[in-house]
């Protein structure tokens, strides 16, 4: 059991899980949901960039056959699932857009049994039912007669689908590059996604009128973007992204608490019983991990051009032994029958 990808994943999901705190102050100063999301990428992307030219510039490379990766996780992935989760709040209630969003473990499980044969379990299976559940009685929606239109419904499971497409995008992006090289393009790439829908002139000058938001603004950046996606890349690199999917769902789950303890929010059975039901995936997912279903091959990292070169070196010299080895074996059978031997000038009478 890999309890530090664990560990990373849980906390990747916290962090996610106490955004409210920042959305709130900063709605309150003016800004929209959009514009956060613009914030917390550009935030995280000019962190990362910064962080690696003084400190790994080499990780700062990629290749240009190799965008589409950033493209995944960056534009389909976060920017657009911004998009589609911020308009279903618009267009309905948080609750609603909550609950849809974490119909992305399905899709999670789903591609994954595709595209990398990550096994589909009983357990993998119970966690989802009890994770949706969960979220369903955490966000209140039972007998609440809301009304679903197609628009929200299929804006709904666009967010789920995008959002759960970083955990392929990422998964693959992994097998090339550093969890950092992944998290700094990523935000990059959203950065240039949000950039469009957010009008980040607006934005810039209700920041300029209060100042305390650029420290909301550096908070939101650090403390939901940069370290959540910097955990949840690594956790995503030791494990299948189907269990990394449930797993980062106890985001409600440290939501709830927070508005519960912090904000006064009622804390009726349901609701209690939803955190409960969250709690119990998670759990359920750990007590199993050691299962034959469970297990995790950690994708192979391609190697730079040296380290190729050395690998091959090392590859050719060792069956080039191998083959020595054969050579003096096979020698030695025939210089049992050559010409030359003894045994053979004495079985033809020469000797």
């Amino acid at each position: 059991m890999n309890q530090k990808a664990t560990a990373a994943v849980l906390g990747a999901g916290s962090l996610w899980g106490v955004i409210s705190i920042f959305v709130r102050n900063l709605n309150a100063m003016g800004l929209t949901a959009i514009q956060i999301s613009l914030l917390r990428a550009m935030g995280g992307a000019a962190v990362m960039v910064l962080f690696l030219a003084l400190t790994r510039r080499d990780l700062l490379k990629i290749k240009l056959r190799h965008i589409w990766y950033f493209v995944g996780t960056g534009i389909i992935s976060l920017a657009l699932f911004n998009l589609c989760y911020f308009t279903v709040i618009e267009l309905s209630q948080a609750s609603i857009a909550v609950v849809l969003l974490y119909t992305s473990p399905i899709f999670i499980m789903v591609i994954s049994a595709i595209v990398f044969k990550e096994k589909i379990t009983r357990n993998k299976l119970l966690a989802l039912v009890m994770v949706f559940a969960g979220c369903v009685l955490v966000a209140g929606l039972l007998g609440g007669g809301y009304a679903l239109t197609p628009t929200i419904l299929l804006l709904g499971l666009g967010s789920g689908l995008f959002y759960g497409l970083y955990s392929i995008f990422g998964t693959v992006a992994l097998r090339t590059y550093d969890t950092l090289t992944v998290t700094t393009y990523t935000f990059v790439f959203a950065t240039l996604g949000t950039l469009p829908f957010s009008d980040a002139g607006g934005m810039f000058r209700t920041m300029a009128a209060q100042p305390v938001s650029i420290l909301w603004g550096i908070g939101v950046s650090l403390i939901c973007a940069v370290a959540p996606y910097l955990l949840y890349t690594w956790g995503l690199s030791r494990m299948p992204s189907s269990r990394a999917a449930i797993l980062v769902t106890v985001g409600p789950l440290v939501g709830a608490l927070i508005g519960i303890l912090l904000y006064q929010e009622p804390a009726n059975p349901t609701k209690l019983l939803g955190m409960a039901l969250i709690f119990g995936a998670v759990v359920v997912l750990n007590l199993t991990e050691a299962g034959a279903g469970d297990r995790f091959r950690r994708p192979i990292k391609s190697k730079r051009p040296d380290e190729v070169n050395d690998f091959i070196g090392s590859f050719f010299s060792l069956k080039l032994k191998e083959n020595r080895k054969k050579v003096r074996r096979n020698w030695r059978d025939v210089e049992v029958c050559s010409p030359r031997s003894l045994s053979y000038q004495v079985s033809l009478g020469t000797s």
